[in-house]
C-alpha cells in the first residue's frame, strides 16, 4: 500500500513539472528551441565568396528560377504533395550573385518583382505630380542589365542508391541505413543585344540520409522481457543541396566567362591560381572504345576548341567514329 501511494505522489509530481516546462514565459525561449541564425556559408559558398574583384562590375538580371522537376517529395508510406525541391530557387541565385566576389563580381537588377517595382514608380509620380504639378522632379531611369541569367532546377532523383547493414545476437541488435538522392540544377548566361547563349552550365548535388538504429529483446527472467530501442537519422536538407548546387554553377560560369574573355579579374595574378583550380578540378569524364592515346588527344583538342563550340561537336564525332577528330571547316563570312 505504501509502495503504491508513493509511485503516485512521483508520478504526479513528474506531471506537475511536465505540465510547468510547457508554460510559455514571456520573453523566454521555450525548451529545446534554438535562436534564430543567418544561414551560414557553404564551402562552395565561401569559394564563391573569396573570389577576386574584377574589373567591372557586370549588370545582370534574373527574372525566375523554377522548379522543372515536377516532382513530390518521395513516401514510401503515403502520397505527399509538398514539393521535392524549393520553390523559391531564384532567391539562392539573387543570393549567390550578391556574395560572389564579396559583392563585386555583379550588380543583380530586380526582375522578379518587376511589376511592384513600376506600380511602386508610377505612384510616386503620381503623388509627385499631385503636390507639386508640373514641376514635379522626375525619377532616375531604371538600370538595365546587357546579361540575363536563365536556368532552373532540372531534376531530382529519388533513391538514386539505398542500403544498409543490419545485425542481431542473442536478442540485441542494430542496423544502419542509407539513402542517396540527386538534385541538378542549370545556369546559362544570355547577351541581351545578340540574343546568343553565352555561357552553360549544370551542376550536381548528391543528399544523403543515414538511420542509425539499435534494440534489445531479451528474457532476463522466466517471465519477465527486456524491450528497448532507440535510433537517430540525419537528413541533409534538400533547400541547402539546392544552395550548394546554384553556387557551383555561378562559381563554374565566372571561370569560364575569365577563360573565355567574357570578363577577367582586377588583377590577373590573383585570380590565375583561381583558374588554374578550377581547370584541374574539371576534366571531362567520357567513356570511350577509343585508345588511350587518341582519346587524350582528342580531349585535349577539344579542350582547346571549347570558346568556339566546336570542339565539343569535334569530340563527339570522334567518339562515335573512333577516330580523332578532324578540323572544323570554316564558317561562310556574312554577306
Amino acid at each position: 500500500m505504501i509502495t503504491r501511494l508513493f509511485a503516485q505522489v512521483v508520478l504526479g509530481a513528474a506531471l506537475c513539472l511536465t505540465l510547468a516546462a510547457c508554460e510559455t514565459v514571456p520573453g523566454e525561449r521555450e525548451p529545446f528551441a534554438d535562436p534564430p541564425q543567418v544561414t551560414p556559408s557553404s564551402p562552395t559558398g565561401v569559394s564563391l565568396e573569396s573570389l577576386p574583384p574584377p574589373k567591372r562590375a557586370i549588370d545582370i538580371a534574373l527574372y525566375a528560377f523554377p522548379d522543372l522537376t515536377g516532382q513530390n517529395k518521395p513516401s514510401d508510406n503515403f502520397a505527399e504533395y509538398s514539393r521535392a525541391v524549393t520553390q523559391g530557387g531564384a532567391a539562392f541565385v539573387v543570393d549567390a550573385l550578391k556574395r560572389a566576389g564579396g559583392g563585386k563580381w555583379f550588380n543583380v537588377v530586380e526582375r522578379g518583382g518587376l511589376q511592384a517595382l513600376l506600380q511602386e514608380r508610377q505612384l510616386i509620380r503620381a503623388t509627385r505630380q499631385e503636390y507639386q504639378g508640373t514641376n514635379a522632379a522626375p525619377l532616375p531611369p531604371l538600370r538595365f542589365a546587357g546579361l540575363i541569367l536563365e536556368g532552373g532546377i532540372l531534376a531530382y532523383d529519388a533513391n538514386n542508391v539505398t542500403g544498409g547493414f543490419g545485425a542481431r545476437y542473442l536478442g540485441i541488435g542494430a542496423d544502419t541505413k542509407y539513402r542517396r538522392d540527386v538534385v541538378t540544377v542549370a545556369l546559362r548566361v544570355v547577351s541581351v543585344q545578340s540574343g546568343q547563349v553565352l555561357l552553360s552550365t549544370t551542376t550536381t548535388k548528391t543528399i544523403f540520409s543515414v538511420l542509425l538504429s539499435g534494440n534489445i529483446y531479451k528474457f532476463v527472467s522466466l517471465d519477465r522481457i527486456l524491450e528497448s530501442e532507440t535510433g537517430i537519422s540525419k537528413n541533409e536538407p534538400t533547400q541547402f543541396a539546392v544552395r550548394e548546387a546554384i553556387e557551383l554553377a555561378i562559381y563554374a560560369l565566372v571561370m569560364e566567362g575569365v577563360e573565355k574573355n567574357l570578363w577577367s579579374f582586377a588583377q590577373a595574378g590573383k585570380g590565375t591560381p583561381h583558374v588554374e583550380r578550377y581547370r584541374a578540378a574539371r576534366p571531362l569524364r567520357m567513356k570511350a572504345e577509343m585508345p588511350a592515346g587518341e582519346k587524350n588527344a582528342a580531349l585535349a583538342e577539344a579542350e582547346a576548341r571549347a570558346p568556339s563550340g566546336d570542339g565539343a561537336n569535334a569530340l563527339l564525332a570522334a567518339l562515335t567514329s573512333g577516330t580523332a577528330p578532324s578540323a572544323p571547316a570554316a564558317a561562310d563570312a556574312p554577306q
